[in-house]
């Protein structure tokens, strides 16, 4: 299990971390098999969408906001209620095969670390599971 700081800058923001796993998967030389993504934040999430243009991202946070707005008489006394909600939405975790040493993504595929109450800093953590060479 490997893990690393994602500091954000931002009260709600998207952060491509695709190349810092590239990284840790080149450095464990596993060359078939599974990588679990785990966000150990219960008002952060992790998804995997498109890479190639920045108003995706953005895109994704405008909707986020209209489905869960900031302000909405929630009960929480915290006052991140809606940071809960769109990391529920979002989920924790996501799987990516590993073939070839290669994270396995679509062309225009990343992975993000989504914020939701932030600036913070924050854990990323990566399981990377080697499948059994084949016989």
């Amino acid at each position: 299990m490997k893990q690393f700081t994602v500091r954000t800058s931002a009260k709600v923001e998207m952060i491509d971390i695709t190349e810092r796993i590239r990284i840790l998967l080149k450095e464990s030389k596993i060359k078939s098999g599974v990588c679990h993504v785990f966000v150990p934040h219960t008002t952060a999430a992790v998804t995997i969408n498109e890479n190639a243009d920045p108003d995706v991202p953005r895109d994704i946070l405008m909707e986020l906001a209209k489905i869960v707005p900031h302000n909405d008489n929630y009960r929480h006394v915290e006052g991140n209620s809606a940071a809960h909600i769109k990391a529920s939405i979002l989920g924790a975790s996501e799987t990516v095969f590993i073939e070839n040493g290669e994270l396995v993504l679509g062309t225009w595929q990343s992975i993000f670390f989504c914020e939701f109450d932030g600036p913070r800093s924050r854990q990323v953590i990566v399981m990377l599971t080697a499948l059994p060479a084949p016989e």
